[in-house]
């Protein structure tokens, strides 16, 4: 059984040079004519150079600036807080927590009984500090989880990552003795993955292999492995196509045990799932886009499309189930579930030893539905929770139907719950109010894009703004990968920006999940414009509205969320005075070149390919910056540690644009991963520079909501 454990619940230019771009193949001639090609050398001595320089610069900009000190202490203090959720997670008879504050950086992985974290003050015992190992081990490792095996989940496969990086290294742990097993499984720094199959055999993916690694930079097989054997002696079970993304291992906890998979991904939207029974791998028949769970003898199914079996079609977004052995066997029989309306969507499922636990999202606004089989039927009923909020599972185990999930607000403080075996539900934990939201009002607006697609948005303001468009105002969105942008809790934000009178703005557009499979096929390969034309779109009705201005209008976003803001830079620099980019793609002619870029081209489309560069350059924001533009000074920022998105893309883009003669503030965080760093003290920099620039482009909100 794979049980994997987390940290708490992750934003035209001329025709000539386009007729060579478009002509040039990604090698030689491509970086002939990017002049900003040594930028990619991520750890190049003249690369790190460059980013050293700037970052000394932006660091004496930002932080002279009057809100950079308390933005910091403020974040800080909320990170560190000791008052935080100790989000649990089910493991056995044990519930366990990964936790970092003032005196563990980077982390404790500790464990506490069920009794004991329900009294309100437990004993933690720790299992693994991270902090104590880097520091012994010299190196900045930041942890990733584990992977233990069932039933007694005493022997667990430990990752860790340097600075934060998506590449980890596996050890073997014990959970009894809280001690590495000497000899034991052990992975080098690699994209990996690993499921048990026994005591002393696991099934593992890694991309240490040149020649078993796709253009994704993933692996390309699945290999057997047994202990007090070399890893390269190891047997290859599977192996997916040269121009597949990857093969990945896996396992899924159930009622009767473990379901070891390996799924080869044909696309990162697309796999064929294959369960390892008898020492031989099946594949399950079912649709390639489809998200699977096992729940008793039911297999349950999300459909990302329509999907025809046993004479009847099934629409796009339903939820449907059916015997899992009778369906092997060819004889079961498949029944619809869940139909979600046109305003609705299925978030996600998981489920408990006897429950189905469906996330579901209505205008945006989440409710949890539990689902059980009463005489060879399905039954649901909702959690009873507050409004105009996110609902989620927290943590659910296979083997008993207790489980936690959480409801979160923008305003409302994130609030842990216990659901018990009889179904009844207690407040667990709440997290104390992190900023003063007593003045505020949410609200939820709809803009109208292009093609008249209403859009919405939720507006977070003092109730007291005015209209007058003098609003200082963030807005944010991500607008891909089905990804669902839901109310949370505000927390640090809401503290260094919404308390003292600024506007938050989360936009739901195209691309994203929020109403099911075709509002994010909306967005897709040739049809990326809709996302970007739905963003600029809230941003007119923004300013329409008067709650703002585009003196005062800032945008961002992170990874898709970062391209998306830097395409609205350049698209419409004149709605915007401040832009942060965070992590982002921004060279859309060579992300497929760069890491992990080439698993995209199912969201994006293959620059490569004649027809399908024609729409990407239309608005890749590298290609399309141009010298004669008057654009906001963005705020680019990214980490060297992003082996998922290139900092090369964030590094190019502000060398262009200086090159050029526009302004850029630039700052790149040496840890992180693709994220904004790893420790406390790492974030809180990284959200006190961000504030510091907002204040200094936006003008500071000057309108506590006490006042």
């Amino acid at each position: 059984m794979r049980t994997t454990m987390w940290t708490n619940p992750g934003r035209s230019f001329s025709a000539a040079i386009a007729a060579a771009l478009l002509a040039a193949p990604s090698g030689l001639r491509a970086q002939e004519q990017d002049p900003w090609i040594w930028l990619e050398e991520v750890e190049g001595e003249r690369a790190m150079d460059w980013v050293l320089e700037r970052n000394a610069e932006t660091r004496a900009e930002l932080e002279a600036q009057p809100s950079y000190r308390a933005a910091y202490d403020e974040t800080l203090e909320i990170l560190t807080s000791t008052d935080r959720i100790a989000f649990p997670s089910i493991q056995g008879d044990w519930l366990y927590n990964f936790w970092t504050d003032g005196d563990h950086p980077r982390g404790i992985f500790r464990r506490t009984t069920w009794d004991d974290y329900l009294g309100g003050d437990p004993t933690w015992e720790t299992v693994l500090d991270v902090d104590a190992l880097a520091e012994a081990e010299g190196k900045a490792w930041a942890f990733r989880g584990m992977d233990c095996l069932a039933p007694e989940d005493r022997l667990c496969l430990v990752n860790l990552s340097p600075g934060g990086s998506d590449a980890v290294e596996v050890r073997e742990f014990d959970m009894e003795a809280r001690d590495f097993v000497e000899g034991g499984f052990h992975i080098p720094v690699s994209k990996n993955g690993t499921a048990w199959v026994d005591e002393n055999t696991i099934l593992v993916h890694h991309n240490l292999d040149p020649d078993y690694t796709t253009s994704s930079g993933y692996s390309r097989a699945a290999w057997r492995w047994t202990r007090g054997t070399p890893l390269e002696d190891a047997e290859i079970v599977a192996e997916a196509e040269p121009g597949d993304m990857a093969m990945f291992v896996g396992s899924q906890e159930t009622s009767d045990g473990s379901m070891v998979s390996v799924a080869r991904l044909i696309t990162i939207f697309d796999r064929e799932i294959h369960v390892l029974e008898d020492g031989e791998l099946h594949r399950l028949d079912i649709p390639t886009d489809a998200s699977m769970q096992r729940m008793g003898d039911q297999m349950v199914l999300l459909l990302v499309s329509d999907w025809t079996v046993g004479g009847r079609t099934f629409p796009a977004g339903a939820v449907v189930s059916t015997n899992y052995d009778e369906y092997r066997a060819g004889r079961g029989t498949v029944e619809l579930m869940l139909e979600p309306g046109d305003r609705s969507t299925v978030n996600g499922i998981s489920r408990t030893r006897d429950y189905l636990l469906v996330n579901q999202l209505t205008d945006v606004q989440g409710q949890l539905v539990r689902y059980w089989r009463e005489n060879g039927e399905w039954r649901h009923e909702a959690m009873d929770t507050p409004p105009m909020g996110s609902v989620s599972p927290a943590s659910t185990s296979a083997h008993h139907n207790r489980f936690f999930f959480t409801y979160t607000s923008f305003t409302r403080p994130t609030t842990l719950y216990l659901a018990e075996e009889d179904g009844a539900v207690r407040e667990v934990r709440s997290l104390p109010a992190q900023f003063d939201a007593s003045g505020l009002v949410v609200e939820q607006h709809h803009a109208t894009s292009p093609d008249g697609t209403r859009v919405p948005y939720f507006v977070v303001r003092p109730e007291n703004a005015p209209t007058d468009g003098s609003n200082p105002t963030l807005l944010t969105a991500y607008g891909g990968f089905q990804i669902s942008n839901t109310p949370g809790y505000l927390g640090a934000t809401g503290k260094t920006w919404v308390e003292k009178g600024g506007v938050y703005v989360l936009a739901n557009i195209r691309g994203g999940g929020e109403f099911g499979p075709a509002w994010w096929k909306a967005a897709l390969k040739e049809n990326r414009q809709r996302a970007y034309d739905d963003f600029i779109a809230v941003a007119e009705d923004l300013i329409a509205r008067g709650i703002t201005s585009p003196e005062h209008l800032g945008i961002e976003g992170g990874s898709n969320g970062g391209l998306l803001v830097g395409v609205a830079m350049t698209q419409r620099p004149d709605l915007y005075n401040a832009v942060v980019i965070q992590v982002p793609l921004l060279d859309m002619r060579r992300y497929h070149k760069l890491l992990a870029g080439a698993s995209w081209m199912a969201e994006y489309g293959d620059p490569d390919d004649p027809e399908e560069w024609a729409f990407i350059r239309e608005y890749s924001p590298y290609q399309n910056v141009r010298p004669d533009v008057d654009y906001p000074t963005p705020f680019i920022f990214t980490t060297t540690r992003d082996d998922r998105v290139h900092p090369g893309h964030a590094r190019k883009m502000a060398a262009k644009m200086e090159s050029m003669g526009h302004e850029t503030i630039y700052f790149e965080n040496v840890e992180g991963g693709h994220g904004s760093g790893v420790t406390p003290e790492q974030r809180a920099e990284s959200a006190a520079l961000t504030m510091a620039y907002l204040n200094m482009q936006l003008g500071s909100p000057s309108r506590p909501i006490s006042q």
